[in-house]
């Protein structure tokens, strides 16, 4: 079909839009935005700056996709938000540019941002995020894949969520959150591995058992963090996807995993 502008709707002459695309009413797509095939931002959205929308994704009432970084370092510059396929941002999401000059932050492809929820400057996130209502991301924090993100949480600046963690509501992060664990609580700890949410990625029973082994040993043996690193790596498994994930994210953390309970 072809693209369908509302009459009301505000499209900056720098604007770039793909085919059979729609803006609704009141909606305001401004700065040097590229909005991306099949796209839809709905009525009173706001799309503007340096940002590059995918294509099918969906923008809700309300929502403000690449405005100004909150960042007090801004020095002004052109910095953007470059954004995936498929994304849906739901009512009065606010998503913002990078704050340095040339840089951007970034979402990939099929994440579901529902409403209230902040995702701020420089942050780096993966595919399939499911991020509840009121949720919050602070600046420069990289999210991987299949994250899920309970309603209310809020991560620091600076952390990273590790691909198939699941974080609790209410939860406050303030360390890194390694792959495949649940974490909740005030401040945040490692409650168990995510196994419902291993298993609708398509785990098997034998890659779930590896994670539980690697629960064991970073969280229940009583180990510090330098001796459990230690025995993944001598362990029988450690050659295996899930050993080498966590390993591989262990020695990336700048703030440290959080501890288990």
């Amino acid at each position: 079909m072809a693209s369908q502008i509302h009459p009301t709707a505000i499209i900056e002459p720098e604007v770039q839009l793909g085919a059979d695309v729609i803006i609704g009413a009141y909606a305001y797509v401004g700065g040097t935005a590229v909005v991306g095939d099949g796209t839809v931002v709905h009525h009173h959205a706001t799309v503007e700056g340096r940002t590059l929308l995918g294509r099918q994704c969906e923008v809700f009432p309300y929502a403000a996709i690449g405005t100004k970084t909150h960042d007090l370092k801004f020095r002004g510059g052109n910095p953007g938000l470059r954004v995936g396929d498929r994304n849906v941002f739901r009512e009065y999401v606010t998503v913002h540019s990078a704050t340095k000059d040339g840089e951007f932050t970034v979402l990939g492809h099929d994440n579901v941002i529902l409403a209230y929820s902040h995702v701020a400057h420089d942050c780096v996130i993966g595919d399939h995020l499911v991020m509840s209502s009121q949720s919050a991301l602070a600046g420069h924090i990289i999210v991987e894949d299949h994250v899920n993100i309970g309603w209310g949480t809020g991560v620091h600046q600076f952390c990273r969520v590790g691909a198939h963690a699941m974080l609790g509501g209410l939860a406050k992060v303030v360390q890194d959150v390694p792959p495949f664990m649940i974490v909740d609580g005030n401040p945040a700890v490692i409650r168990s591995i995510n196994k419902v949410g291993l298993e609708r990625s398509g785990f098997s029973p034998a890659q779930i058992e590896r994670v539980k082994h690697l629960y064991r040993i970073l969280f229940r043996e009583g180990l510090n963090r330098a001796q459990a690193i230690e025995k993944l790596q001598a362990h029988p498994e450690a050659a295996s996807a899930e050993f080498q994930r966590m390993l591989t994210f262990a020695a990336a953390s700048q703030r440290g995993m959080m501890p288990g309970n």
